[in-house]
């Protein structure tokens, strides 16, 4: 069966959500209190309405409990985002994902029961730095603050060598848990895989490890 999704908000964020969600085949309810937005989204998404989200009523009347996953993508108003949320979780929405402005609109949500909260400015920030800062890392996803999934570039030192000879797991604290050789992708690769130059390893750990890991054996 098809997952619904609703969309709320539709500005840069939102919208990018909603046009992939509904790529992928998902009937996708777009919100927005914005009536230009909503006419550019009514071909895109299964349905556009234009609503006042911070209406109890508004929602109850799109029946937005019986949505699989609401997104919560308001723009700059944190207060519209706040009550939409807590409208949302009182009336038994499943899950809600919603985007925060800063950290202290993320703890906010967290305590009104926000299931997921994003910064996706923040987060495309720290992709966007780790990448300029290092010639090895391709992409960075950060777990929590203190743990990351991070591509990086093999160099000629790991090359020839199988994963157990280079016993990244107990001199680093690291896993490699997939590599992607041209357009093959290892997942769950095993100890006796042979590592070569410009392969990309997936890997995943602490960020400390994983910068020592890149400085000692990538340069």
């Amino acid at each position: 069966m098809k997952k619904e999704f609703a969309v709320i908000g539709l500005g840069r964020f939102g919208g990018s959500i909603c046009r992939e969600l509904a790529e992928q085949g998902m009937e996708v309810l777009a919100i927005d209190n914005n009536e230009d937005r909503v006419n550019e989204f009514a071909m895109i998404a299964s349905h556009a309405v234009v609503g006042d989200t911070t209406d109890e009523s508004v929602l109850k009347g799109l029946g937005i409990r019986n949505f699989d996953h609401v997104i919560v993508a308001i723009g700059d108003d944190i207060q519209a985002s706040i009550l939409t949320t807590l409208i949302l979780k009182e009336l038994g929405v499943k899950h809600i994902t919603v985007k925060a402005q800063n950290d202290y609109h993320e703890k906010v949500l967290k305590k009104i029961g926000a299931d997921s909260v994003v910064h996706p400015e923040r987060d495309m920030g720290k992709r966007i730095a780790h990448k300029m800062v290092s010639k090895s890392i391709l992409d960075y996803l950060e777990l929590s603050d203190e743990h990351s999934i991070v591509e990086i570039v093999a160099s000629e030192k790991l090359s020839g060598n199988t994963i157990i000879e280079l016993d990244i797991r107990a001199k680093y604290g690291i896993n490699i848990v997939a590599i992607k050789r041209g357009k093959d992708i290892i997942v769950s690769p095993n100890a006796n895989e042979i590592i070569h130059a410009n392969d990309i390893l997936i890997v995943i750990g602490a960020d400390s490890d994983i910068n020592r890991f890149e400085k000692k054996v990538m340069s």
